[in-house]
């Protein structure tokens, strides 16, 4: 077991580092074969109208003219160990991990960061709770009775779960349920200072965000418990006179689970990396929110710090999926 969890520790290690070097091409690289020259990205540090001695200076204290392995170099360091940064008469330390500073308030991205992660991840952890159970428990339902009113039923409002999309669903909840009849407040309070109130503002965004992923895991619940409840050791299951309840929970939900594991790990993921058009409609300043306003502002170091955090949930989501099914299934240890 221990060799299990090294090997696969060490694999999303590699994996971090590749991401970060893809994601250093993506915003350094290939705007260059777009046409980015280094005196343009010098200039988004300084501001309008510069001169061409203070665009020659940052590309000199910031290495824009390194060859991009060493300015890739200088990225990873940055991260690890942090960066300084000499913009001219003073000189800025960045401290670890730094992500560098927004072009256009000049805020260190990090910090940003870490003050919107708690309400990205109040939004991913109570929609996931609210998805995971009512897409499992109608699909195990759907399976138990397959053809049947409920089955139809709760499949087509699964189907239409996938099809609307957030910016319809999210809006309809909050024109229903907190301008025209007023149920929900409006603005985020954190679960520290009132916890009712916190998750009373956060419940239509849970709903919206819920309908669409418990559509996928009722889908998915329903496909393997056909699957499982057709087995041998089912049948065997119930030969022994095992209880209903607990030849479907125990053996047959536990057989299926496997795919849903592997989902809900990657869904969870990219969520605490930023819900981004959930975030938006709900006026959430989360870290999705953030990318979004880097994106209209054509802000790199937000997008970018957004961009490598979310790889960072994704893998970390990735690896526990792994440990996960190692607990469960012994013949995994020896893959």
């Amino acid at each position: 077991m221990i060799s299990y969890i090294l090997r696969r520790t060490f694999a999303a290690v590699i994996l971090l580092l590749v991401v970060t070097a893809v994601t250093f091409a993506i915003f350094f690289l290939l705007p260059r074969f777009a046409g980015q020259t280094a005196d343009q990205l010098a200039q988004q540090y300084i501001g309008k109208s510069p001169s061409a001695a203070d665009i020659a200076a940052v590309k000199r204290n910031l290495g824009l003219d390194d060859p991009l392995y060493l300015q890739y170099w200088h990225f990873i360091k940055g991260i690890v160990s942090g960066a300084t940064y000499d913009l001219g008469p003073t000189t800025t330390q960045c401290n670890a991990p730094c992500f560098g500073y927004s072009f256009k308030t000049h805020v260190e991205v990090w910090p940003q960061l870490t003050s919107r992660l708690p309400v990205t991840i109040s939004l991913a952890a109570g929609a996931a709770v609210m998805w995971l159970v009512s897409g499992v428990a109608i699909g195990v339902i759907s399976a138990l009775k397959p053809g049947s009113f409920f089955d139809r039923s709760f499949m087509g409002v699964a189907l239409a779960g996938v099809s609307l999309p957030m910016f319809f669903t999210g809006n309809l909840a909050l024109l229903l349920f907190t301008y025209q009849w007023p149920i929900f407040g409006r603005t985020y309070v954190p679960f520290t200072e009132n916890p009712a109130q916190w998750a009373n503002t956060l419940f239509p965004a849970w709903c919206s965000l819920a309908l669409l992923y418990s559509a996928i895991y009722a889908r998915l619940t329903r496909s393997g418990m056909l699957e499982t409840m057709n087995e041998d050791f089912i049948r065997t299951a119930r030969a022994k006179g095992l209880r209903e309840r607990k030849v479907v929970v125990r053996h047959g939900l536990r057989a299926a689970l496997t795919p849903i594991i592997t989902v809900f790990g990657m869904d969870l993921g990219l969520l605490l990396g930023g819900a981004l058009i959930t975030e938006t409609v709900f006026s959430l300043h989360g870290v999705g929110e953030y990318a979004v306003q880097g994106i209209k502002d054509n802000d790199l170091p937000p997008i970018l710090g957004v961009t490598l955090l979310a790889a960072l949930f994704v893998v970390v989501a990735n690896l526990l999926v792994d440990l996960l099914y190692a607990a469960a299934d012994p013949r995994v240890r020896l893959s």
